[in-house]
């Protein structure tokens, strides 16, 4: 078999319908659209969430809360999560990223002082717990805050 000799199986694929092309078509005139109306104009047919003149549902239910378009969401490590790292490692997001703990940079990075630190490494983030701030010098290590 050859590339030019291959075809698809049958029923996998099915020709458009050639809408409006003459009368011998079967769709020509009003294209399968019927006569004159909404949904037979260019663009035609209801919003999404009409319903029929009737108060729609998202007007009918109560509104709650809102979103604070300021607030800031940071990518969270534990110190559980740098003890994978050698002695003397300058921990920064992009190595955290290659070693797959954090995905997404988000806001930043914040480091908390969830479960016990093993090595002396050094961190540089963005927000950092007392508590992580105390174990990681206690361990023999710095924190930079950028």
């Amino acid at each position: 078999m050859k590339l030019h000799e291959m075809k698809y199986n049958d029923g996998a694929r099915h020709t458009t319908k050639r809408l409006g092309r003459g009368q011998g078509s079967g769709q020509g005139k009003t294209a399968g659209k019927g006569h004159k109306g909404q949904n037979a104009r260019s663009g035609g047919g209801v919003a999404i969430g009409f319903e029929g003149g009737q108060t729609p549902i998202y007007k009918i239910l109560p509104k709650r809360g809102f979103t604070n378009f300021t607030r800031l969401e940071y990518a969270i490590v534990n110190l559980s999560d740098l003890n994978r790292f050698e002695d003397g490692t300058t921990v920064t997001f992009d190595l955290l990223k290659q070693a797959g703990i954090v995905k997404k940079p988000l806001d930043g990075l914040k480091v908390l002082g969830n479960g016990k630190l093993e090595k002396k490494v050094s961190v540089v983030c963005n927000k950092i717990s007392k508590s992580a701030q105390a174990a990681i010098e206690k361990a023999g290590g710095k924190v930079e805050v950028i």
